[in-house]
């Protein structure tokens, strides 16, 4: 199959263009309310040069979290027992931050839509991880109060920036240091307490 006329040479890799580009649509307008002609039109392509490079809407938005997920996935290993370690806990907590804050558009998407796309897989994948890690969380951790700590620290921290990535259409609402600063400052701290839960693995 040849690319249509309208894919431009000059433009040397429009299938990551137009996955940036259909990310920050799915933020803004929602996956279901934004349609293929949109994207296209938002990256200056044909609806033909979308189609060229992703069979379908459902194929562009697999594509687009793909590296999100595989990551989220890569990083929730062995999570309950390396946050439980006061020596694994920092590493994990400046991954944890530095995955949201580069992946700040796919995590809005699955925190803010991934109900209502049930059934696309590529989401079914992302919300199994999640109900994996906190099935961890219920066995691993031994109180409540440690539960708690951990939900709030974590989806705390997803929220602060999955909401600034919906307000802004980006995360620099302010300097990204103070922000990486902060975040990782209000995780360490609350999950400090945690040093003496039993460590699990997932």
């Amino acid at each position: 199959m040849k690319p249509p006329a309208t894919l431009r040479s000059d433009r040397p890799d429009p299938a990551a263009e137009l996955k940036a580009v259909a990310l920050q649509l799915f933020v803004e307008t929602s996956y279901a309310g934004a349609s293929l002609q949109q994207i296209a039109d938002a990256a200056g392509y044909s609806k033909s040069s979308v189609l060229y490079h992703f069979a379908s809407k459902e194929a562009l938005l697999e594509a687009a979290l793909r590296p999100a997920v595989a990551r989220l996935g890569e990083l929730l290993d062995d999570s309950v027992s390396r946050i439980s370690d006061a020596r694994l806990r920092t590493a994990f907590v400046d991954e944890f931050i530095d995955f949201l804050l580069v992946y700040g558009l796919e995590a809005h998407i699955v925190i803010n839509q991934g109900q209502s796309l049930a059934g696309i897989p590529i989401i079914d994948e992302a919300r199994e991880f999640i109900v994996r890690l906190g099935d961890a969380f219920k066995s691993g951790l031994s109180t409540t109060e440690q539960r708690i700590r951990l939900g709030v620290a974590l989806a705390g921290a997803a929220y602060v920036v999955a909401t600034g990535v919906s307000l802004q259409g980006t995360i620099d609402t302010e300097p990204i240091d103070d922000l990486r600063r902060s975040l990782v400052g209000v995780v360490t701290e609350l999950l400090l307490p945690l040093a003496a839960a039993p460590t699990v693995t997932l």
